[in-house]
């Protein structure tokens, strides 16, 4: 733990001059205020550094806008893209005339949902190991205009760029289609980048494991972290995202979280890892299906349960679902099994180690909040828990051998966005009941995703409307 006197001494040993506050507005997008120094004492880290919230998306009105950030010393780092020497800290957000956390503050709400699993007495520590996979392209380029809409994005690496004419000659090593997990160079032409992106985490206090490319064309990767209590691995996921967007920008690419970029390939996820610990031993090893304890069948039970609602926060975005069909290895299946990667819960293999026991909640993207979307699924969990919620049998058959008839009786992911914020807006007791979350909370992410993501898309042409319509 890190005080708030040690980074003042920091400061004043390194002559640091700038001081970098960064917070996470409602959709998931870091936001920052740069201080000189002078600016920061110890009143700071309990009192806050003042801000205006009217202009933070899904934040306040502006008849009611002042707010306060408050960093917490324990994300400390030097900003590696920075060129004046620059200490950055992740910041909570409170209500400056009571002191109080700020019911919309996502980060405040993920520190909420652990105090919840306290309050359960179910357990004092709850694990988090997100897996988020990115595509990185050469080039991007997109509009939308009243008469013209397109996008279109490119990558040395993709093979629709088999036959192109290129600067030197076209040496030919394309990633096919699905076949990009994982070949060596030169096929893999992202190596030291991704080489550099991870030993930039690693500066920024993010505890690193590995890096490869991931299945789809066009250069999709995946760069892992180790797991962390819940609030801290959100953090390490943004950082994670930072790091990696900037360090490719420094080689002229850009980075994109995004779920579906490209057609007829792979999207990308971000498979979540979980466990709860108490007094530290780990309470979802047991004598159960795959050695879960029967704590952890619950707890997928409330997942499972609640996975409908639950994905407007674990996939937020109109894009998500077009990553959650069936074909591309997506977990649309509300399952879970110990082998089966088309189920929406997996349980690693993990040997006879008590410690390595959880399960891998497969449908979550990168695009969602981090915060918001741990602190959902450990609210559906001690949901299942508290009510004893039977998961069912596991899926443990080839869903692709199954019947139609079968196949109906296994439940589905919702088919869109607006399906996930329905469900949503029909279940969400388990999320208020705790006090993690507030009724104002849900009904300001239902308006603000229909309002400013659903219904716009809705009422746009799409390019393939064209193709399909425009002879009619």
């Amino acid at each position: 733990m890190t005080t708030p006197q040690e980074i003042l001494d920091w400061i004043k040993r390194d002559k640091i001059q700038m001081i970098d506050l960064k917070f996470i507005d409602t959709p998931g997008i870091w936001q920052h205020l740069t201080l000189y120094q002078d600016m920061i004492n110890a009143d700071s880290f309990t009192d806050g550094v003042a801000f205006d919230g009217s202009s933070i998306r899904g934040w306040k009105a502006i008849n009611d806008s002042d707010m306060a950030m408050v960093p917490d010393p324990n994300t400390a780092w030097i900003d590696p893209f920075m060129e004046e020497p620059t200490l950055s800290m992740i910041c909570s957000i409170v209500e400056p005339r009571t002191g109080q956390p700020y019911s919309r503050d996502p980060r405040s709400i993920a520190n909420k949902a652990v105090e919840a699993v306290k309050a359960a007495g179910l357990g004092d520590t709850v694990y988090f190991g997100p897996e988020a996979e990115f595509f990185v392209f050469d080039n991007v380029q997109f509009d939308q205009t009243q008469n013209e809409g397109y996008y279109k994005v490119d990558s040395i690496e993709a093979a629709w760029n088999s036959g192109r004419q290129e600067t030197g000659g076209n040496l030919g090593y394309k990633v096919r289609n699905k076949e990009g997990y994982f070949p060596v160079a030169p096929t893999d032409t992202l190596q030291d980048m991704r080489t550099e992106m991870l030993m930039t985490m690693k500066k920024c206090g993010v505890p690193i494991e590995k890096h490869h490319h991931e299945v789809a064309t066009a250069g999709q990767c995946e760069l892992g972290f180790r797991f962390a209590p819940l609030v801290q691995a959100a953090d390490f996921l943004m950082t994670y995202k930072y790091c990696i967007k900037n360090v490719g920008k420094k080689y002229g690419k850009s980075v994109t979280f995004m779920p579906k970029p490209v057609f007829g390939d792979n999207g990308s996820g971000m498979h979540c890892h979980q466990s709860i610990w108490k007094d530290g031993q780990p309470t979802f090893f047991g004598d159960r299906y795959a050695q879960l304890s029967q704590t952890a069948l619950w707890y997928i039970g409330g997942l499972l349960k609640h996975a409908p609602s639950i994905l407007a926060f674990t996939n937020p975005t109109t894009n998500s679902y077009k990553r959650l069909v069936p074909g591309f290895e997506a977990p649309v299946n509300l399952a879970y099994s110990q082998g089966n990667r088309s189920a929406s819960i997996r349980i690693p293999l993990t040997g006879d180690s008590p410690k390595a026991k959880r399960l891998e909640f497969r449908c979550p993207d990168a695009s969602c909040n981090p915060y918001l979307a741990f602190a959902a699924m450990v609210c559906a969990g001690l949901d299942g828990i508290k009510n004893q919620i039977d998961p069912g049998s596991p899926l443990d058959v080839d869903i692709y051998e199954l019947s139609p008839e079968e196949l109906s009786k296994i439940p589905s992911t919702p088919a869109s966005l607006m399906d996930a914020l329905k469900n949503l807006e029909r279940d969400h007791e388990f999320l208020i009941s705790t006090g993690v979350f507030t009724e104002d909370f849900i009904e300001n992410w239902i308006s603000y995703k229909l309002d400013r993501e659903v219904i716009p898309m809705s009422i746009r042409p799409h390019p393939y409307e064209f193709m399909l319509y425009y002879d009619c």
